[in-house]
């Protein structure tokens, strides 16, 4: 390689460090910026319409009804249609309840592929951002005013049942998740905030 070219090649390195540094870090102070907005929610109320893609059924099955979030920890899911039934979430323990049938109670701590969804959704909502990276690689698009996060799971065994977790949002409100399994399934909840308590 000439003098000159090893000097050009040289500068271009240099130029693209130099642009690319200031952006990672404007990234990472974005991110930061998000995360702490978020957590300054105490407690949360939505309602939520949620459609599931399944490869095998035409249709997307849709299921509506109500979220709550207390943090750090407590989510609730009530689903009142098609079919009645509670998820309530409390530290790591996971109860469902269905009408005329046996209340289940699952640990967490031996479901570790739902605990890694699950925190993806209670990561964001209390704003834990070591609990996200935990789990994911994270990558943060738009403005504090219109953001996307999308999360890819770190881990193979996570990384074999979905390919990423998109939310997205205004400010501290979440307004979308949606889900893309390996299986070329999906789901996207679209979240109407009711309340906010800080």
């Amino acid at each position: 390689m000439k003098h000159s070219d090893l000097i050009r090649t040289t500068a271009i390195a240099w130029l693209i460090f130099v642009i690319a540094v200031p952006f990672a870090y404007a990234k990472d102070a974005q991110l930061m910026q998000l995360m702490q907005l978020l957590a300054q929610n105490k407690s949360a109320k939505a309602t939520f319409v949620e459609r599931t893609y399944i490869g095998i059924v035409d249709r997307p099955l849709v299921s509506t009804g109500d979220l709550s979030f207390v943090a750090p920890d407590s989510l609730e899911k009530r689903v009142l249609t098609p079919k009645p039934e509670l998820l309530i979430l409390r530290g790591d323990t996971l109860t469902i309840e269905r009408p005329g049938k046996r209340r289940i109670r699952v640990s967490l701590e031996e479901y570790p592929e739902i605990s890694a969804f699950i925190e993806s959704i209670r990561g964001t909502l209390a704003g834990d951002l070591s609990a996200l990276k935990t789990f994911y690689a994270l990558q943060l698009t738009g403005s504090i005013k219109n953001w996307r996060l999308v999360l890819t799971p770190k881990q193979q065994r996570l990384s074999r049942i979905f390919r990423r977790i998109r939310i997205s949002g205004s400010r501290a409100d979440v307004k979308t998740i949606e889900l893309d399994q390996r299986d070329g399934d999906h789901s996207v909840m679209v979240i109407t905030q009711v309340s906010h308590n800080r």
